[in-house]
């Protein structure tokens, strides 16, 4: 089942029209706060858990649609982890997070039935990109996909990385187009340096601002020239999309 967000994408929706869960198991509270902000952008909703023991408890009483699961944990490893989780919600998708290097890790979580993995660090939009492909896969929600992003006259098309405004087409960089895409899922609304950083780069990019506000440059000069002002800033807030005046 599917609805059209407020920025024109689909959400995911469970069988009895509420969005689907997704529970993250991690012990580093600045992650998870992180990963549950971005998958509440996504329109889910989201518990999480900092041990294992929780996350068996949560499972028990949220039912999530997928589970991203570290696997290490201060109580136990995530393998045991998953094994309970099975006994709870047998068909539940988990992805695993592990460490860049620790290769064994990822062919132990594999093995004992993980559905996938992300290494650390890692891309936000990654991370959902996987969540979207294990829930599709587990059935737990049908899903179409809606590729064109609008903002007055200004369209961007996901599937094509087709940009244009009003009928104009304009060439964007991969960066570029990523940073812009974030800020047309979130028209009107105000994103912080550090939210951009978080989804654009990584969680991990060191907090170097500047690049934003390089970037943002770059876009207006594509975005604005000859047009009315799109791409607005916030003093010590952050910047936002809307349509031009």
């Amino acid at each position: 089942m599917t609805a059209i967000s407020p920025q024109g994408r689909t959400e995911m929706l469970r069988a009895d029209g509420k969005p689907v869960r997704v529970l993250i198991v991690d012990d580093e509270a600045a992650l998870s706060e992180l990963l549950s902000m971005t998958l509440r952008y996504e329109g889910w909703e989201v518990r999480s858990a900092g041990d294992g023991a929780e996350a068996v408890r949560a499972v028990r009483e949220f039912r999530p649609d997928a589970v991203v699961l570290d696997v290490v944990l201060p109580d136990m490893d995530g393998i045991s982890v998953l094994r309970r989780l099975r006994r709870e919600e047998p068909a539940v998708p988990v992805l695993f997070l592990t460490a860049r290097d620790a290769v064994e890790d990822r062919i132990a979580g594999l093995t004992a039935g993980g559905d996938d993995y992300v290494t650390k660090p890692f891309s936000l939009e990654e991370v959902v990109a996987r969540l979207r492909g294990l829930i599709r896969r587990s059935g737990a929600s049908s899903v179409r996909t809606e590729s064109l992003l609008s903002v007055g006259d200004l369209t961007l098309d996901e599937d094509s990385h087709e940009v244009t405004r009003a009928g104009r087409s304009i060439h964007l960089t991969a960066t570029e187009f990523e940073l812009l895409r974030y800020l047309m899922r979130n028209p009107r609304r105000v994103l912080s340096k550090a939210q951009i950083l978080d989804r654009v780069w990584s969680y991990d990019f060191g907090g170097q601002a500047n690049v934003v506000e390089l970037y943002v440059s770059y876009l207006r000069k594509k975005i604005d020239a000859g047009c009315s002002p799109m791409i607005h800033t916030r003093r010590g807030a952050g910047y936002l999309i809307k349509p031009g005046e």
